[in-house]
């Protein structure tokens, strides 16, 4: 079986395809991957054992650019990406029998793989862009529209006319010179009637939140075996746990200042401080030896080992911090971060921060409701019910979805 992989989006979009591809790997697949061409992410599938093939411009050189992301870049930024699909993905994807996509709206690949006759999948870690008739766009269950508010239905098509918009095209431009029909609905194509889902339902309540086939095969998990640094080690074993502050892919460009508020919020708490440089760049800022700033570091190890993790709300960490059974304080910053927050303050392993801008004294006051005992009781017990073999459901999905194939093809 040979199974091109491909997504366009930060670490928390990379990292799954790293840990499926490597669970393929190990079932005897032979595995391909285009992916941003960042360093890190280099490095990531290099751990899982797969090279990168390298896809559109570099994740970080659009986020943390001279200027913030805007409306004008993503519609020179869609079409660009819309070319080096149909570029990259049509040499990846020769001798391949199925293409799955996740990633920031991978328009092209279906077509790509419509081009090749071969199997498509798409795949995605939350729920809140599918196609709802309870739900508007990027809301969450259990949040519907309240009456009076503009009609669902046409939010939805609103929505798609915005896909249209940057990406339509593009994409039939393409189509049409490979002698494809167009598509009226590339959004609808895109995600097709039956995607994927690899995340985890305890953390991400999806039942009836899209009028789509979900199928859910758990979170995909790159196993990290790696070993912490010796300084983080000699600073972890010289105190009390410390609180956990990172990121990730986040530029935090509206909170400048965020390392000192993080910093004084957490020692004011009698805490320790552990900072992830991550995107942002965060720093130390002081000389002080409560302080400890880390780069790219085994999460999964580091997690066990902290009071509580206070971080963005992306998918990855998100899931990281929950099967390490650590409290989390999620100050989400764009897209489905919101969606994640909520779900871990509603299963009382943490907190949601109200806002993406935190102060000295919102953080404050949200640290002293994470570290109290409670909350480390019940993220522990919530550990021990989430799945982690998500990367094998998948695959053998993969295996099968191949396997029937072939038999209709010799039927």
């Amino acid at each position: 079986m040979r199974v091109l992989l491909t997504t366009w989006g930060s670490r928390g979009d990379v990292e799954p395809l790293a840990g499926l591809a490597s669970r393929l790997l190990e079932l005897g697949a032979e595995v391909r991957v285009c992916a941003p061409p960042d360093e890190e992410f280099v490095e990531l599938l290099a751990r899982a054992g797969v090279p990168l093939v390298p896809l559109g411009p570099s994740v970080r050189s659009v986020v943390n650019g001279a200027k913030p992301p805007s409306a004008e870049r993503a519609f020179q930024l869609a079409p660009e990406l819309v070319a080096a699909r149909y570029e990259t993905l049509t040499a990846a994807a020769e001798g391949c029998d199925v293409l799955l996509a996740t990633g920031l709206m991978p328009a092209g690949a279906r077509s790509v793989a419509e081009k090749l006759g071969i199997r498509y999948v798409l795949a995605c870690f939350h729920t809140a862009g599918l196609p709802s008739s309870k739900y508007r766009p990027l809301s969450r269950p259990g949040h519907a529209s309240s009456p009076g508010e503009t009609d669902i239905k046409v939010l939805w098509e609103q929505d798609a006319q915005r896909v249209n918009a940057l990406y339509g095209e593009a994409e039939n431009r393409h189509r049409a010179e490979l002698g494809l029909p167009p598509v009226e609905n590339v959004r609808d194509y895109v995600f097709t009637e039956r995607p994927w889902l690899a995340a985890a339902p305890e953390l991400f309540p999806w039942q009836d939140h899209t009028d789509l086939d979900v199928v859910v095969t758990g979170p995909w998990i790159l196993l990290d075996e790696r070993p912490l640094p010796a300084d983080l080690e000699a600073f972890l074993e010289a105190g009390e746990e410390p609180v956990y502050v990172g990121f990730g892919s986040m530029a935090l460009r509206t909170s400048p200042d965020f390392a000192r508020v993080a910093v004084e919020a957490v020692r004011a708490q009698g805490r320790r401080v552990l900072l992830a440089r991550g995107w942002a760049g965060l720093a130390a800022v002081d000389d002080r030896d409560d302080c400890f700033v880390v780069g790219e570091v085994n999460q999964q190890a580091l997690f066990r080992r902290v009071a509580a993790v206070v971080h963005h709300g992306g998918a990855g960490t998100t899931t990281t911090a929950a099967l390490a059974g650590v409290p989390q304080l999620v100050v989400p910053q764009i897209v489905d971060q919101p969606y994640w927050a909520a779900g871990v303050a509603e299963l009382g392993i943490g907190v949601a921060h109200d806002g993406s801008t935190p102060t000295y004294d919102s953080l404050s006051a949200a640290l002293t409701t994470v570290l109290a005992p409670g909350i480390r009781e019940r993220a522990r017990a919530v550990a021990g019910t989430i799945r982690t073999d998500g990367t094998t459901v998948a695959a053998k999905m993969l295996q099968d979805m191949v396997s029937e194939e072939g038999r209709s093809t010799h039927a």
